[in-house]
Formats: C-alpha cells, structure tokens, sequence
C-alpha cells in the first residue's frame, strides 16, 4: 500500500480524545482516550462473545460472532483461506445460497484478524452479515493469480447456469456491512477482469474503511467496485488505487462520503440511476473522474439521471466529468457541482468525443449545474448549463477547510477490551421475551461515560422508557436490538418514548452504532427516538448515530387496517435543542415480511418519519420512507445538510387516506391533509432556515398497491412541500409517481412533466 493510502486509512481509524458531560456513578473522570497496547488484537476480538440471535429456531447454539480462524484460515498470505472463510460466513443455516430470500434470525459477524488471507474465489456473503477486519491493523483478502468468480466480496452473487438469476432480489438486499479490510487484486494478470467488491445491494448496508489495489499498467482490466442494480444506502471513507475503473456503479439512488481514487483510468463510471450524491472526494492522477453514461430521458433507456458532487479536490486529470451525450440544450441528466477544487485538469465538464462544456484548469466551481432550474413559486424551468445559485452554508456545518463536516463510524480502535462494559453482563437477556428496561437503564446510569457500554448481539425487549445520559457510547454487534412492547407505548393519544437520547437541553458526547430499534405492536404511541443531546462547543457531530436503523413490521395483511400493526407514533424526533449526526440511519416501516419465504405484503402503519425541529448543526447523511403523515418534517429547524433523502410513500394509501389511522396533532406540528392532499408527504418543511437539501428521491410507486398511476404520474398529487416562510435550497431532486414534484405552502409549482429524466423526474436546483 502506498505511503498515501496507509496514512489515510490510519487517520480515519485513530480514536481521538473526546470530551463527556455526563457521567456514571462508577466513575469520577471521563473514560478518556483508549488503553490499548499497540501489540493488542482489535477488542472485537477479545471481547466476551455471548451474542444470540433472539428468534433463530435455536438460539442457544446458534453462533452470531465468526472468527475466520476458528475456521481454519491461516491469514498467512500463503494458505488458501478461501474454503475457511465461507465456511464461517455460511455456517449455522444461514440465509443464502438463493433458497432464502431474506431473515433477520440468522445474523452473523464473519471477523477477520489482521494479517494475509489467500483467496482463489468469491466470498459469498449471506444476508444480515457484518464483515469487519480488524481495526487497528486492517487485514487483506489477497486474490491469487488464478483468482476464479465475480469479486472477492459478492454481496449478491450470480446463480450458475441460473440465466441471471441472483441469490437475493437487488432492491431487498438488506442489512450489509462490510468495514476495515484491504483487498488486493494485484496478482491477477493485470488483462484479466477483476473486481474488488460486487455491491448490489439495498438500504440498512454500508461499506467502512475500505481500500482496493488494483494494477496501474495501461489498459487494465481491474475494479475497485461493481454494482449493477439495487436501492441504496451508504458508503463512506474508502480508497481505491489503480484499475480500469475505481468504482463502477448503478443503483437507484446511494450517498458516497469520503472516497479517493488515485491513478485510474476513470475513478467513477456511473451506468445508470436514479439520484447519486458524492460528499467529499479526492481524485488523483485519473484520465477521468466521473465518466457518466447520459441521454436516456424514458424508462426504457435509463441511464445516469442524477449526480450531485459537493467539496471534491481533483489533481492531476484530464477531464474531471465526461457526459456520453451532449445535453443539446435540455435535459438529459442533472448534474451539480459544489465547492469542486481542480488543480491541473483541463477540461471541467466536458461530452465523450471532445465538446468542453466547462473549461478547467487550476480553479475552484464554486456552484455549476446543467439541467432544470427554478426558483420561488414561479413554474418556469430555466434549463442551464452554468453557474446555479449557491446555498448559505452555516460555519456549524463546516469543517476546517469550509467543506460539510464528515465524520466517521466510531470503531474505537485504539480502546483496551477493559474499557468497555458488556449489556448482557450487567444482567440484560436480549431473549427477545424478558423485560430488559431496568437491566439496560441500571447499566447506563451507571456506566455512561465511564466505559463504552456494549449491547452483545440479542433482542432486548424493553416497556418503558430508557434514557440515554449524555456521555454515553454504545456499539452493538450485528445490529443489535431494542424491541418496545407493552401498555406504555399503545396509545397514540398519548405517546411516549422509547429511547430518549439525553435529558432535555444536555450537552456531551452521545454515540450510537450498530443498533436496531422496533417496536412488537400494537405500539401506536412509540416515539422510537426523542434525540436532545447537543455537541459540546468545539466538538462537532460528538452526538450522532452511525449505521444504526428503525426497522417496524410484523405479520400483518395487506387488505385491512389493524390496530394491532400501528408500529410507533414516530420514528425519530430531533428536538430544538439539539444537534445531530445521523449516517446510514434508515427509518423504515415495513412493505414485506423479511421473514417470510414469500416476502409477502404487509400493512404496517405508522404515524411520522423524522421529525427536526433541531436548531443544529445537523447532518443527515444516507437516511425514511412509508409513514403515514410524513417521511421527513422540518419545523423551525435551522443549519441542516441532508445528503440525499429516499423516501416511499406508503403502498396502501390512500386506503386508509393521511392521515388515517392516525391523527394531525398540532403539539407536533402535523401538516394538515384534505380531500386532495391525502397521501404522505416525503419531505414537509415549516418556519424552516438555513436548510441544504443535496440530493433526494421522493417516490410514490402505488396507489392502494396498484401501480396504474405510474405512467401518468397520478399516484399522489404533491410529494415535496416548503412554506414561504422558509429558507431552503435544493438540489438534484428527482421523484417518481407526483404531479408536482415540489409545492410551496401545498401550491403545485414545479411539474413533473417538465422534467423527464428516465424512470424518474429531476429537477436540478430550487431555491426560494
């Protein structure tokens, strides 16, 4: 690995000191930075492993957490590790091999120690698996000569002889992660096709510290990366050296944080989607950056509709964008360029076959757009090719060097098993039956900033409350989780709880990762999350939620409503005094049974999404959908970056209609429905300032399960709504199913038939 690659990956794993305000009664000083000897092993290795998998036919022997050496790898760089590690990957039942389609009950972390493992084919990976290396000294999977399969990691391998047919259905590729591992494919020849990672996958994965080497000779045939389909989710902090392409991708829609490619052929070659955000990247010494293929404006020749980069530095290469097709004055894919520093390219923005769009150089773009623009309640489209309005960004949303602040999954590498205190220890089951609630509070109250508490992999069923004191760190393992049940949280009428992230107005360190929040109905009065805590001055995104998720469902039809499937009253609630760092942090109400051999449709109501009135700094990164008032509602809410938002409308609606079987309740600042406004809305904005939207996909695909409306964009009439007493700028907003694709104070402005982009419709910028 080159001197650059080591320090980057180094800087993204070092765990720095970090401030707490609150403590627990078993300390007196803050637990401070970690103990770790260098010569220590990661402490997921050392840790006490007493994980169960809550509802697997048998817990007790059902083993969550692998070690690939217990399985026999070697990781001696010599031995073939290959038969080792898919043995620990696939043991016990699990979910794979295209008999099962998706579970919940057969999780699994597959931990790699550091060192060499020798691979000759595929790592399949079944579904709801963490892969994760160590973090103080990532591992490398090391493909040999005559490496044979797809990719090294397979998150959704192809069937042989299966005429296409794939292990799992690419939009319900739930529940990936993958995190501190180095794959090299340099001893493949570097003429034979080879990829790194094939990552055909869905919302609730993520991809974590993870660099690729690939060959650097001329015409290679190397990828860091491959995913042809899907309906993405996050990845973030990853590096990609050498190679024909450093990532190929296409996927409905994805978040990408912090990638760098250095000397490839083309760092990005997008093939298709529907919306795709890049947030910091670093391009050195490509002839292309992003190689888009571009023109198709119907479903039937869809290809790039949307790509939104913001705060990438780009060195020493040739064209730093490349449109397969000229936009011939219309739109033909939306493209947004922010804070983009070129340091020798010449061409900016330019069309395969030579046309330069946007001349390069040595220069900074400080806000460019080519497609649709609009702007107030005017309904006129201005297609452009220039520069676009630039948003307000608050210095709170902003690192050292004026980009949006990114901050990585914590991994507390450098952190001594001693220092953390284990959930099921301290008296928790996690048999998804016994009330947890005062094992769990007991243990936080007493451990929060003292130790990072960690929930052993298990579902933890609690009827009341937990609270959360500011200065706690919690990790779980396989996304561990807390599962709300019982009279407390029944009555929509008056809701209540469930995890509340510090006392109202508390400041401190609060981190959440690796952790699943349900409900087992009915629940109609759960508040999943009331979030309070803010950062400590001078410490940003020190309260956050990383890879973390809200997952409501149960088995209950699709032909009627039943109060026994009213799942929570509301996903998560930032509060005003708040601030918040959410990563990959899907909030999502069931459509099917993930446990189902038929995935079969189900009727999950729940009332809110997500719900800011956040004074900030917030940044929503990779986050809703199928709520039944809303998927995101922002009232009062102040200095937020939302890096693209996805959400559904709910399927069955509008039978019941919004917001049915709920109420408007005006102490939450509902947004009120009528005869024509009775569908959920995707993003609802009141009273709202400073608010940066970098990419979203509102979709309504059905109305009452049918998808007749689809062509004539007739499934809900309006999707998107800002009132005119909020300052808010979009950008690269596409939706599907709407009439109007963005309303002010429930006015229809901009229409969906003005802006045909494939599949979906896309408009470039908005701003008031």
């Amino acid at each position: 690995m080159s001197h650059y690659s080591k320090s980057l990956l180094l800087s993204s794993l070092l765990a720095l000191f970090t401030l707490v305000s609150g403590l627990g009664r078993s300390c007196s000083t803050p637990l401070g930075s970690g103990t770790a000897a260098p010569s220590d092993p990661y402490w997921l290795q050392t840790i006490k492993h007493q994980g169960t998998s809550a509802f697997n036919s048998d817990p007790s022997s059902y083993q969550v957490f692998r070690n690939v050496k217990d399985f026999g790898a070697k990781g001696d760089g010599i031995t073939d590790d290959t038969a080792a590690i898919n043995s620990a990957m696939s043991s016990g039942g699990r979910c794979g091999g295209g008999s099962c389609d998706s579970s919940t009950v057969t999780p699994a972390i597959v931990y790699f120690p550091t060192g060499t493992y020798l691979v000759s084919s595929a790592i399949d990976t079944y579904y709801y698996t963490q892969i994760i290396g160590d973090a103080k000294k990532p591992p490398t999977l090391l493909a040999n000569s005559s490496f044979k399969g797809f990719a090294v990691i397979d998150a959704d391998p192809y069937i042989p002889d299966g005429w296409g047919a794939q292990w799992f259905t690419n939009q319900n590729n739930f529940y990936r992660s993958v995190r501190n591992l180095i794959i090299d494919l340099r001893q493949i020849p570097a003429s034979t096709s080879a990829i790194g990672l094939h990552w055909q996958v869905s919302q609730g994965t993520s991809l974590i510290n993870i660099v690729v080497e690939m060959s650097t000779a001329s015409n290679n045939n190397h990828q860091g990366m491959f995913m042809e389909n899907g309906s993405g989710g996050f990845m973030g902090d990853m590096i990609f050296n050498g190679g024909k392409y450093g990532i190929q991708v296409g996927n409905q829609q994805f978040t990408v944080r912090n990638l760098t490619v250095n000397n490839a052929a083309t760092a990005v070659s997008g093939i298709w989607n529907w919306g795709f955000t890049f947030q910091g990247v670093t391009i050195n010494n490509c002839k292309i950056g992003f190689d888009l293929a571009t023109g198709g404006t119907s479903a039937s020749n869809q290809t790039v509709g949307s790509e939104a980069i913001i705060d990438a530095v780009v060195t020493n290469t040739t064209i730093f964008v490349r449109s397969s097709v000229a936009s011939n004055g219309q739109l033909a894919g939306s493209l947004v360029l922010n804070n983009i520093k070129l340091r020798n390219v010449p061409t900016a923005v330019g069309v395969a076959g030579g046309t330069t769009v946007l001349a390069g150089g040595t220069t900074t773009i400080a806000s460019w757009g080519q497609g649709n623009v609009y702007s107030g309640t005017s309904g006129s489209k201005t297609f452009t090719q220039g520069n676009i309005v630039s948003a307000n960004k608050p210095s709170v949303l902003l690192d050292s060097a004026g980009r949006i602040f990114g901050k990585a999954h914590p991994q507390y590498a450098n952190y001594a098993v001693s220092q953390f205190i284990s959930i099921k220890s301290q008296g928790a089951k996690g048999d998804g039956h016994t009330d947890d609630t005062t094992a769990i509070q007991n243990a936080l109250d007493e451990y929060a900033g003292c130790k990072i508490i960690f929930f052993d992999a298990g579902t933890y069923y609690v009827t009341d409350t937990i609270t959360i004191p500011a200065g706690a760190q919690i990790v779980g393992e396989a996304w561990s989780v807390i599962m709300a049940g019982g009279s407390a949280f029944s009555d929509q009428n008056n809701p209540r709880v469930v995890i509340r992230a510090g006392a109202a107005n508390s400041q401190g360190v609060l981190e959440i990762s690796d952790m699943v929040f349900t409900t087992a109905g009915p629940t109609s009065g759960a508040i999943m999350i009331e979030w309070n805590v803010h950062d400590p001055s001078g410490q940003q995104a020190a309260a956050g939620m990383w890879d973390s998720h809200i997952r409501l469902y149960s088995q209950c039809p699709s032909d009627s409503v039943n109060s026994a499937c009213q799942a929570a009253f509301l996903g998560i609630h930032l509060t005003s005094g708040s601030s918040a760092y959410l990563e990959g942090t899907w909030v999502w109400t069931a459509d099917h049974d993930l446990d189902d051999s038929n995935s079969s449709k189900i009727s999950i109501f729940t009332g809110r999404g997500i719900l800011s009135e956040s004074h900030g700094p917030v940044w929503l990164i990779g986050t809703s959908e199928h709520a039944a008032l809303y998927q995101y509602s922002l009232v009062n809410a102040q200095n937020h970056y939302i890096g693209f938002a996805q959400t559904e409308t709910p399927y069955y609606q509008p039978s019941p209609a919004a917001p049915a079987p709920y109420s408007t309740v005006s102490a939450y600042s509902d947004p009120t429905f009528s005869s024509s406004i009775d569908m959920a809305w995707g993003m609802y904005i009141q009273s709202s300032k400073d608010i940066i939207i970098f990419g979203a996909g509102f979709y309504s695909f059905f109305r009452n399960y049918s998808q007749d409306c689809l062509t004539t964009n007739t499934c809900q009439p309006q999707i998107f709504n800002v009132d005119s007493a909020s300052n808010v700028t979009a950008y690269s907003v596409s939706t599907i199913g709407t009439t109007y694709q963005l309303s002010v104070s429930q006015d229809g402005v901009i229409r969906s038939s003005d802006n045909a982009d494939g599949f979906q419709e896309t408009f470039t910028a908005w701003s008031k």
